[in-house]
């Protein structure tokens, strides 16, 4: 089966390249916007089909979005992110219909958040994003949906890897350099490595799993933390101990939108689904860095 995966140059791309090496049947065609790769513009439908089409498409994986949330908030950008985080999608969900092929796409914890809540959330759970980027990515799962394409829906959160620009790195560099730093504690979640995502799809697309188990399904690592407890142990593993790191509010942090405070996502579907067992998210956290 030949793999089509967007964003290719992402965090997440990136770490697909890497698993998809181990591939004994499927070719994986990797594309973006940016140097490098094969271009494809998941805005336009007719590129799409055309691509597909060339390469005899039978799965997509997208890993292409609008991911800044803050910037996502401005009033001049919001077609922007509405065109790459729910109408794309939808693109793509309805050349995988025509071809009768599989859409993977990567979602988000930010489609909940505006109602308080202290346990981890079903894929069931209805959606309450509290700003743009969530609310797009809201809309794309369900333009998704409405076409009939057979898809697989990955809820993520607190995404890192060794590629491209994500907290684990900002961390590193702010540990290292400042001597005191101050974290929000009132945020909780669960931080994912995304190279663990990447096997997550690796094993669903190459196992052929999906057939009979479409839908919405939830992974990160395993555990809870604050993005305070996540920075106490960045700067523990990697050694930077000099930096006086203290925990405070969220609004001490002025930001056009408001964050989840309880995001963790209940990942029971997808473990009994696909029977596979997900890392904790320390022991997850240790291995990127090594591979750093």
């Amino acid at each position: 089966m030949n793999i089509l995966v967007t964003g290719a140059n992402g965090q997440l791309g990136n770490e697909i390249q890497i698993v998809a090496k181990e591939s004994e049947h499927d070719k994986y065609i990797f594309t973006d916007v940016c140097d490098g790769y094969m271009h494809l513009d998941i805005t336009s439908l007719d590129d799409i089909r055309r691509m597909v089409r060339e390469y005899d498409v039978k799965c997509i994986i997208n890993c292409a979005a609008w991911t800044n949330v803050d910037g996502a908030e401005a009033l001049e950008k919001y077609e922007l992110v509405e065109k790459l985080n729910a109408k794309a999608p939808e693109n793509l969900a309805m050349v995988m219909k025509e071809v009768d092929g599989l859409l993977v796409h990567i979602s988000t914890d930010y489609v909940f958040g505006g109602d308080p809540y202290n346990t981890p959330c079903k894929e069931n759970q209805k959606g309450t994003p509290t700003g743009v980027y969530g609310r797009t990515k809201l809309l794309g799962e369900q333009l998704i949906a409405s076409t009939g394409v057979k898809h697989i829906i990955l809820r993520t959160a607190w995404l890192y890897s060794e590629f491209g620009k994500n907290f684990v790195k900002t961390m590193i560099q702010l540990t290292a350099t400042k001597p005191q730093l101050k974290v929000v504690f009132d945020q909780c979640g669960t931080p994912t490595y995304a190279g663990d995502l990447a096997n997550v799809i690796f094993d669903i697309v190459e196992s052929r799993k999906y057939e009979g188990n479409t839908g919405i399904y939830h992974f990160s690592n395993e555990g809870v933390c604050s993005w305070y407890d996540f920075t106490i142990k960045i700067a523990e593993l990697v050694g930077n101990t000099d930096c006086d790191i203290q925990p405070c509010h969220s609004d001490e942090f002025p930001s056009p939108v408001k964050r989840p405070a309880y995001s963790v996502l209940d990942k029971t579907k997808i473990k009994d689904t696909f029977g596979i067992k997900i890392p904790y998210w320390v022991d997850s956290l240790e291995r990127c860095i090594a591979n750093m």
